[in-house]
């Protein structure tokens, strides 16, 4: 009975898998680009991949690698993408299109970066990966379109750290708020979230009642930023009047003088 059974079982796996098929490595990479060309993504990664497993010592292996991720990639599917990447990296460090690896790694992360109000953590690891680009290869053509994502990465993690602190705000947490508000004044300076950011540290200082330090914040927001919305809204805010009009040369604000009486 248990041979039968283990018959039974050969039999089913044997139906279930395509037999193996040796073929010549030049025959299996060019049918795997034909697969490229005519945008058949999983056609093509089963086939570079078939590329690495027959011939794994082969030029070609090493090229199919690379073209694998880049199949993976194409239908989404980062998860593999990266891993053949990973592996690529760490087997051919020198190779010519390791610029392009690392870069091509990095956009994984990056189109799965989601909105504001889920985790980001894949955020995250997209700017770490971008910046690994520019480190590595700050010269290459990939570091300039990289620099520009980081830029966006960065402004998109900012405003997941405004979402958070708004809500501690109107929820009257006040000092986790204002913990959000100033991680992006301090590490987020190049966002357009911080003008933002500050008018909202003065607003939870002013219901913390610390008018003082409302005072200094409102201050840094005038200096910066004295022709912005929030300028206005925070002015009005900390002192309870409008902006005056006066030409600064001719009458000082209340932020100059503070700021002035700060730094």
């Amino acid at each position: 009975m248990g041979l039968i059974l283990a018959v039974a079982v050969a039999a089913c796996s044997s139906n279930d898998d395509p037999p193996y098929v040796e073929r010549p490595v030049e025959e299996l990479y060019n049918t795997a680009m034909d697969a490229v060309a005519a945008g058949e993504w999983e056609a093509a990664a089963y086939g570079f991949d078939e590329v690495e497993r027959q011939h794994p010592y082969s030029v070609w292996a090493t090229k199919a690698q690379l073209m694998a991720a880049y199949s993976y990639y194409q239908r989404n599917k980062y998860a593999e993408a990266i891993g053949a990447l990973e592996r690529f990296i760490q087997l051919h460090p020198g190779n010519k299109d390791a610029p392009y690896a690392y870069y091509l790694m990095a956009l994984c992360y990056y189109e799965q970066i989601t909105d504001v109000g889920r985790d980001q953590r894949i955020t995250q690891q997209a700017m770490n990966a971008l910046e690994e680009v520019v480190r590595r290869y700050p010269n290459s053509e990939y570091a300039r379109d990289a620099r520009l994502k980081i830029d966006l990465t960065r402004d998109h993690l900012a405003g997941k750290e405004m979402t958070i602190g708004r809500y501690y705000l109107r929820q009257g947490q006040y000092i986790a708020a204002i913990n959000r508000f100033k991680n992006v004044v301090e590490n987020y300076q190049t966002t357009t979230h911080v003008p933002e950011a500050l008018h909202r540290l003065a607003e939870a200082y002013m219901a913390l009642g610390v008018l003082e330090e409302a005072q200094n914040v409102a201050a840094v927001l005038g200096y910066n930023y004295p022709g912005s919305e929030w300028y206005v809204d925070t002015y009005t805010l900390v002192t309870g009047q409008e902006v005056p009009t006066a030409k600064a040369e001719e009458n000082k604000s209340w932020f100059s003088r503070t700021w002035n009486s700060i730094f």
